[in-house]
């Protein structure tokens, strides 16, 4: 059992971590807020579909990474390396996600605006689309 005990204490140390009352606090803090990261990638994932501008991620993304530099070569503070240290998986994702969803795109016939993919109507003008792609009502219904 000595070799599970030397796994997990590190010079007498929980992890290597010098615990206290505020490392506790901040430790919950972070899982805090990363958990919402979590919730809004399922979201994403279930709607197959970003949900926030694409320009969210983008500072996300730059934001961490400079917080991730300033944890680690500045700071040396488990608290902020713990916080920062795998952000960007669900920042990455979510841009793939937004490029592919805006690479689906099509344009209106009608009022030449994008529409989403698998759109039933434009969100524009509210003329109806055919499985995504734009339809001529005019020729449907015998206009014209």
């Amino acid at each position: 059992m000595e070799w599970l005990r030397s796994l997990f204490l590190i010079d007498g140390n929980l992890l290597g971590i010098e615990w206290n009352l505020w490392k506790v606090i901040g430790m919950a803090g972070n899982g805090i807020f990363f958990s919402r990261f979590l919730v809004q990638w399922y979201a994403t994932e279930r709607r197959g579909q970003v949900v926030v501008p694409a320009a969210f991620w983008w500072l996300s993304l730059a934001g961490s990474s400079l917080l991730l530099a300033y944890a680690l070569f500045y700071r040396q503070d488990s608290v902020f390396i713990v916080a920062y240290a795998f952000t960007w998986i669900p920042y990455i994702r979510n841009l793939i996600i937004h490029r592919r969803h805006a690479a689906q795109a099509t344009a209106c016939l009608h009022c030449a605006a994008p529409t989403p993919p698998n759109a039933r109507f434009c969100p524009h003008c509210g003329q109806p689309l055919a499985n995504g792609v734009p339809v001529d009502v005019s020729k449907e219904s015998g206009q014209k």
